[in-house]
């Protein structure tokens, strides 16, 4: 796997995520109209993509489509360009019940459903990205399974193809990255391929270098790959993904700091990547440029 120099690299910004940190931080956007103006801010920053999740208003994680399509709805009626990356990871959250009692699964946190279910905003919305997350993992702590079956990612990949969105693979681990290949080498999954390598969550793929790497050196040439981690080392990962060929992640849904000590807004974050790539020499790619690079449909 060659890691020649490249010049366009691409920020995709993920805004908000799902996870429990609306409280941890007031820069955290949670209603549809703060989200979208969060994904309008990344987009000004230099973000040529954004990466959505909503929420209740309370900060929890919800798969409620009128909230995506407020969301989207604003950001599409604004005067600011971007290209639209909804999760479709939600639906696939299992806790059971205990180590004693794994069954019945806890009502607390579990949120089960299928493939048609799942991708119901997507349908809707028509994104130019969603994502796949390529399989199941222990993400966390306690009883919590993130679950993907190879039926339903099959089921899920075909319903995308059939929507007319490009999918985004998410590779948690090594053996999501293999599944995923094979997926795409089925014809499950398209060209042009895309992959976000999601190094340093519990318990997937450490973000030390020699994990970096031997799922780096796993990509397919043909693909269009990019990488980060979290926490203290998103920033690091932005310069670490682009010498290795590939393109970068920020945003709130990793990392709510700036600095030490100072939380970060993801324009913020968005502003601080676009320093570090144009100061070693990258062009940061527009949205216009990345739809072209992947052949990506811009709805209405």
């Amino acid at each position: 796997m060659t890691t020649a120099p490249h010049d366009g690299v691409f920020i995709t910004c993920a805004v908000t995520g799902s996870g429990y940190t609306a409280n941890k931080s007031d820069k955290v956007p949670v209603t549809p109209e703060q989200i979208a103006d969060s994904c309008i801010e990344a987009a000004k920053a230099g973000a040529a993509i954004v990466h959505i999740h909503v929420r209740e208003d309370d900060g929890m994680p919800s798969r409620k489509v009128d909230k995506y399509a407020e969301v989207v709805d604003r950001v599409r009626s604004s005067d600011t360009d971007v290209v639209l990356n909804l999760t479709a990871g939600m639906g696939g959250d299992l806790v059971f019940g205990s180590v004693e009692q794994p069954l019945p699964p806890a009502i607390d946190g579990t949120d089960m459903a299928g493939a048609t279910e799942r991708l119901d905003h997507v349908r809707q919305l028509r994104p130019e990205i969603c994502t796949l997350d390529c399989g199941t993992m222990n993400f966390g702590e306690g009883d919590y399974v993130m679950t993907n079956t190879p039926a339903m990612l099959e089921a899920m990949a075909a319903q995308m193809v059939e929507i007319g969105t490009r999918i985004e693979i998410e590779a948690f681990d090594t053996g999501h990255l293999a599944h995923a290949k094979d997926l795409a080498r089925r014809g499950i999954i398209p060209d042009p391929v895309m992959v976000q390598l999601c190094m340093g969550i519990p318990w997937g793929a450490p973000d030390d270098l020699n994990t970096f790497m031997a799922m780096r050196n796993n990509v397919p040439e043909s693909w269009t790959f990019s990488a980060f981690s979290i926490s203290r080392n998103q920033l690091k990962y932005v310069s670490l993904a682009a010498i290795a060929g590939g393109n970068v992640r920020v945003g709130l849904e990793d990392n709510l700091w700036l600095d030490r000590g100072v939380h970060a807004s993801n324009g913020d974050l968005v502003e601080r990547a676009r320093i570090i790539l144009e100061a070693q020499n990258y062009n940061v790619l527009e949205p216009s440029q990345v739809r072209e690079n992947l052949d990506l449909v811009k709805h209405a």
